[in-house]
This record gives C-alpha cells, structure tokens and sequence, in this order.
C-alpha cells in the first residue's frame, strides 16, 4: 500500500523582549524618578486566529494519536472554521473519513488539501497515494510528479517509492523500476519500496533478484501477510519448497484471522 506523509505543523512560540533605555545625568536628581509608562504588545486578529489554527490542529494531532478520533475531528473542524485556506484539517478530516471507510469523503478531503498547497510536496503524495489505492494508479502517477517538483519536499523517498510502486500498478514497468531505485537510493530501509521491487523482479521472472529483495524487506519493516505471500510464492519458484512452506507457515501463525494461504495469495 502506497505511504501516507501525514505531517502537522510546529506551534511556533515568539518571544518578545521590551529593553528600557535611560540617560545619564551630571549629578543625581533631587527628585525620585517617575514609574515608567505600561506597555501592551496586542497580536492582531490575524495572528490571533493563525495560533488558534495551529493550537485547534495539535490537540486534534495529539487525539488523533492517542485513539480519540472523535476529539480529533472536533478539533480539526474547529481549525476549519479559524482558516479554511489551509491544508491540515483538510489532511485530518480526510484520515478520519478513511478510517470510517468513507472513501469518497476522504478522496474529495485529499484532493481540496492539494488544492489549497500546490507546493507542499507531503500533502501531494497523499492525495496521490489515495488514488493509487482506489483503482487510479495511473492518475497518481501526475501528483507523485507534482510532489516531487515541490520546493522544499523533505522526503522525496516516500512519493518515490510511491511512485514506483504505482507505476508498477499501472503496468508502467520501466518507470517502476527507475523510481523504485531512486526511493532506495534515499532510503535503503523503505519498506514499500523493497516489497514493490520484489513484486517486479517476481513478475518479470527474477527470481532470485527478487527473493534478495524479498529478504531486505523483511529485515527492515514487521512482515505483512502480501508480503509472506509474496516470499512464499518466490521460493516455490526457486524450487524451495521447505522455505516456501515455512512462509507459508508463518502466515498461518501470524495472520490467524486471514482465510488460509494458497499459491495465489
């Protein structure tokens, strides 16, 4: 499954110094000096709401972490009501509408995200790894390219590897492979970019360029169902059908409530 870049802003906290200036006389006063005036720094309504945004955003990240979905989107709602030009409540009421299984919801969320941060990289691989995963691999292809263009976009790893993984979807062989490469060029530990060049190696009948990626993926992220059947399915082309078995073995073990294996997946 492609990777979400779910991220949240900072709170930024500034702090304001006032310095008292005085002068220097020849001879001390006779009179004790006057209390110096009050001053008052007030935040314009602007900025007022721009914190409110961003405080309404973290305890919603903050319930959203801890199980609370419900206080997560009452705060995420809250922070749509403060500024509704920005992308991170969209981002949040989108992640509670797929954890719903409101899909279209999340999908329209996702897309209004995108709109609204044409230039921030995290928020175009989401909505691209959303359409990856609702059956238009091919029209992901343009945001992954979208996000990877943007200025800034601290991990290109991720929409790479989605990237790749969703050309491999798309039956975009070639692509698959140039960005499957390039994610684990930047990081050689992407889970989603190991499996997917397992998955191609396989298809393509390298089987044993395919177990070894098979291997580093399972060193590098908890093994998932797909990906043991995967394993399985590759051994059995090596002709190991002992190490197929035990793969096969493990998805019994660790995925109980799954129907059982067969050859297929």
């Amino acid at each position: 499954m492609p990777l979400p870049d779910f991220r949240l802003p900072a709170v930024v906290f500034i702090a304001l110094a006032l310095v008292g200036c005085g002068k220097e006389g020849k001879r001390a006063p006779s009179a004790p000096l006057g209390v110096a005036p009050t001053y008052e720094v007030r935040d314009n309504a602007a900025t007022r709401r721009r914190f409110n945004y961003q405080d309404q955003m973290t305890l919603a990240d903050r319930a959203y972490q801890s199980g609370s979905l419900a206080a997560a989107e009452k705060g995420a709602r809250a922070a749509l009501k403060l500024d509704g030009n920005r992308p991170e409540a969209y981002l949040m009421l989108a992640t509670l509408a797929a954890r719903r299984g409101e899909d279209a919801d999340a999908g329209g969320l996702y897309r209004k995200a995108a709109e609204l941060a044409p230039e921030r990289g995290d928020v175009l691989n989401n909505y691209g790894a959303w359409l990856c995963t609702h059956g238009r691999a091919a029209e992901s292809l343009v945001w992954f390219d979208r996000a990877l263009a943007a200025p800034g976009y601290a991990t290109p790893a991720s929409a790479l590897a989605n990237a790749g993984g969703c050309a491999l979807e798309a039956g975009q062989s070639e692509r698959a492979a140039r960005d499957l490469r390039a994610a684990l060029q930047v990081d050689p530990g992407n889970a989603y970019a190991l499996e997917s060049m397992a998955r191609s190696e396989y298809t393509q009948g390298r089987y044993f360029e395919a177990r070894a990626f098979s291997q580093r993926r399972l060193a590098a992220a908890p093994a998932t169902r797909s990906v043991l059947q995967l394993a399985s399915e590759i051994e059995a082309q090596l002709g190991d059908t002992v190490a197929s078995g035990r793969y096969l073995q493990r998805i019994r073990d660790e995925f109980p409530q799954d129907a059982a294996p067969n050859s297929r997946g």
